[in-house]
């Protein structure tokens, strides 16, 4: 029997708009394992970024719980819940979040300084080395083209080992070479820091490079397939 890393019972995110009630996420049960690879996809709307935020306790369910490594979100504060995001989870967002004023070294290295934890120079230099941005270290986020950019946020991610990597859009704006690396480097990375990662994607051929497709239509799962990629 797998050891859950993730977990979502009965999982519920409604939006009031107007005279409508959106349902982002309408009960969504799921089980991730400790390691495990996974894509999550979906159309536009389909509630796949809800989900990953409400994973990385970025956002509050309307019911139903998140339970991480063990741990109910829910009984978790705000302070709290900042550093289990801080600790345990690293993000990949689809709009970078670079802090503009921060050169490329500074914006990896800030989740560390943040928490007061040792910087390993020798495991952050390998990371930018492996995602081609090394050169790069000195030069300011608008220096940097988006597929740059992205870069770096996955380099901030990687960069405190966490426990689950998730990633919007991982590689949204990279060419299909440097995806394939990316998705490689994070599988190899996986499997050395015993990292459980969770992607969203539309892309099916990256998703194919996980080891688990979970697809979610209208915030429900419809299909969660197993293969050996």
């Amino acid at each position: 029997m797998k050891e859950i890393m993730i977990e979502t019972k009965a999982l519920k995110k409604y939006y009031q708009m107007a005279n409508n009630v959106v349902k982002a996420l309408d009960g969504v049960d799921l089980q991730i394992g400790k390691r495990e690879f996974v894509a999550i996809i979906g159309k536009s709307g389909s509630g796949k970024s809800t989900l990953l935020h409400m994973l990385g306790g970025l956002d509050i369910p309307s019911s139903g719980k998140v339970i991480i490594d063990g741990e109910d979100l829910s009984k978790l504060n705000h302070e709290q819940l900042a550093i289990f995001r801080r600790r345990k989870v690293g993000f990949v967002f689809q709009q970078y979040n670079l802090i503009p004023d921060l050169n490329v070294y500074e914006n990896v290295v800030f989740p560390l300084q943040l928490d007061g934890r040792h910087i390993d120079d020798e495991f952050i230099e390998t990371i930018l080395t492996t995602l081609k941005i090394a050169d790069k270290k000195e030069a300011l986020p608008s220096m940097l083209s988006g597929g740059q950019q992205q870069r770096v946020a996955i380099a901030r991610a990687l960069a405190t080992k966490p426990a689950i990597i998730l990633a919007d859009e991982l590689t949204g704006n990279l060419d299909t070479t440097t995806s394939h690396e990316v998705m490689l480097l994070l599988k190899i990375l996986a499997k050395q820091y015993q990292q459980t990662i969770v992607i969203i994607t539309h892309d099916y051929d990256i998703a194919q490079l996980a080891n688990r497709i979970i697809q979610i239509e209208d915030g429900k799962i419809v299909q969660g397939s197993d293969d050996n990629a």
